[in-house]
């Protein structure tokens, strides 16, 4: 999904969304790296399906500096193969974007996947940029108290608009391993599918 397709999925969804639900039983909100996050957009589009967003107080999921995100897909589907259909995605995102750039990185002792990426989304006339985002995507497998089980994706996105970007991209030079270690080490909350 393109930066710009996944804005208007958001900005819509949101505005038809006053009062999240939280499908996962993860609570109203969630510590990471000592910020609160709270809950601000939930979706459950599909049977196996949920997406739950999470932003600091002062952020919207329509325009976020800072957003945390939680998706599970309940079933039998092949870690490695979720993590390659996404790559896939940057990789067609790329050919028409050099900014969207991306890092795999696996841990084979637990069989997680860390996906470091880079997307951005351009003005109409293509001359400047809006928006860099910056995405730590953690996927892990998982089984809830239920039986249930499944892929989460647990991940951190990092905006920045305008004529902030550059600082924004100088600062991921400088601090990049910092977030893709603290995502691989957060304790993910228990999930709970509820169906």
């Amino acid at each position: 999904m393109s930066l710009t397709i996944m804005l208007c999925f958001i900005a819509s969804h949101a505005q038809n969304n006053n009062s999240p639900v939280d499908y996962l039983k993860l609570g109203d909100a969630i510590l990471f790296e000592k910020q609160s996050y709270h809950l601000a957009w939930t979706s459950h589009p599909s049977n196996n399906f949920y997406k739950q967003e999470y932003v600091p107080s002062g952020d919207a999921v329509t325009k976020f500096k800072k957003m945390m995100l939680i998706d599970v897909v309940v079933g039998n589907e092949n870690i490695k193969d979720v993590v390659a259909a996404k790559v896939v995605e940057l990789k067609k995102l790329k050919e028409i974007n050099p900014i969207v750039n991306y890092e795999i990185l696996e841990n084979s002792k637990n069989g997680e996947y860390i996906l470091d990426f880079l997307l951005s989304q351009n003005s109409p006339d293509g001359k400047s940029i809006l928006i860099v985002e910056r995405n730590v995507y953690r996927y892990k497998i998982f089984k809830d108290p239920s039986g249930y089980k499944g892929i989460v994706l647990f991940g951190i996105s990092t905006r920045s608009y305008g004529q902030e970007i550059e600082k924004f991209l100088a600062g991921l030079k400088s601090g990049r391993k910092e977030l893709v270690s603290s995502v691989s080490q957060f304790t993910i909350p228990e999930i709970f599918v509820t169906r």
